[in-house]
């Protein structure tokens, strides 16, 4: 019995061999890691939604910059009022779903093109939408502004950044995943 699913052989002359009905590990690869960064912001946002203060402290705190070293040359930056801190709060939730469900298109149009029912161009272009969305809220977002604009890197309550630079990592691998040749083979034509 043979798999549905191969990651090709190279025959003795070093050319790819696929059967048919089997899947490119490429694109195949490329589906499933899309699917685990849909998941885990689908999860994120869900979090946010359902636990709803836990988060919301951390922002508050990171904007007021009440746990950083109080620097008056950096302290007119603080953003105390507590509706500003939750219209931020509530636009990051807000950006953190429509990436997952971006990212989940991008999934269910992986999944078309490895059926055949589809090319990839479609995926990795909803994947790349949703991938940039990521690393924009956690790079952009929590390193640059939330890291250095309000200095949450001087926080030891309150210091977010090793959980974004996890993000960014993930979704920079996955993104260039996406757009290494290759990706784009149809289940039809091989890996």
């Amino acid at each position: 019995m043979t798999s549905r699913f191969t990651f090709g052989a190279r025959g003795a002359a070093g050319t790819r061999h696929e059967s048919a009905g089997r899947l490119p590990a490429l694109p195949l690869a490329t589906a499933l890691l899309t699917a685990t960064v849909a998941l885990y912001m689908a999860l994120v946002a869900f979090g946010n939604m359902t636990d709803f203060d836990t988060n919301r402290q951390f922002v508050r705190h990171v904007l007021a910059m009440d746990t950083t070293f109080k620097d008056p040359d950096l302290m007119w930056r603080a953003i105390t009022s507590h509706t500003l801190q939750d219209i931020a709060y509530v636009l990051i939730i807000a950006w953190e779903t429509v990436a997952a469900l971006v990212l989940v298109a991008g999934t269910a149009a992986w999944a078309a093109g490895l059926r055949g029912r589809a090319g990839f161009d479609r995926a990795r272009w909803l994947s790349s939408a949703g991938l940039l969305m990521v690393l924009l809220l956690f790079g952009a977002g929590f390193l640059a502004v939330g890291g250095e604009w309000f200095a949450m890197w001087q926080s030891k309550s309150w210091n977010g950044l090793d959980a974004a630079t996890r993000n960014v990592t993930v979704a920079g691998i996955v993104l260039v995943l996406v757009h290494v040749p290759g990706a784009n083979s149809s289940a039809k034509q091989g890996d």
